[in-house]
């Protein structure tokens, strides 16, 4: 059995009974533990990049160096919080929910997943979320 491609996965017209089917389940693994992976060795680089600071006398220098330092840890922190999900998603791939919306149960989607691998909710799940929170937002 050959492994999917994501042109395989954007070709899929299977029915709901193919859906998130082994082949399926295999290639958003293998996304999510390399989309892992990236994001580690991106942390362990920042945590280099950090013990590697040099002193700099010049005022305006280390004013940049410690926004630059700043941007770069806001980054990893957003990725800490990827990360989460991602674990999430494994998780799910292991449980077998993986896939399905968290409020209607309703396939993701095959496509919404290839864009956000951590999706836990379906296009309109997440729009009605966001109606909700405007409307009490305000």
């Amino acid at each position: 059995m050959a492994k999917l491609t994501e042109q395989d996965i954007l070709n899929w017209n299977g029915g709901d009974d193919d859906y998130m089917n082994a082949e399926h389940l295999e290639f958003f693994k293998e996304l999510l533990l390399q989309l892992q992976q990236e994001m580690l060795s991106n942390a362990n680089a920042t945590a280099n990049h950090l013990q590697e600071q040099e002193a700099t006398p010049d005022p305006a220098d280390r004013a940049t160096l410690e926004e630059e330092y700043a941007l770069e840890l806001r980054t990893r922190d957003r990725e800490r919080k990827l990360l989460q999900k991602i674990g999430a998603s494994l998780r799910q791939i292991e449980d077998g929910s993986y896939g399905y919306c968290e409020d209607t149960g309703e396939p993701i989607g095959l496509k919404r997943l290839l864009a956000r691998p951590t999706a836990t909710l379906s296009v309109e799940a997440q729009e009605r979320r966001e109606r909700m929170k405007r409307q009490y937002a305000d």
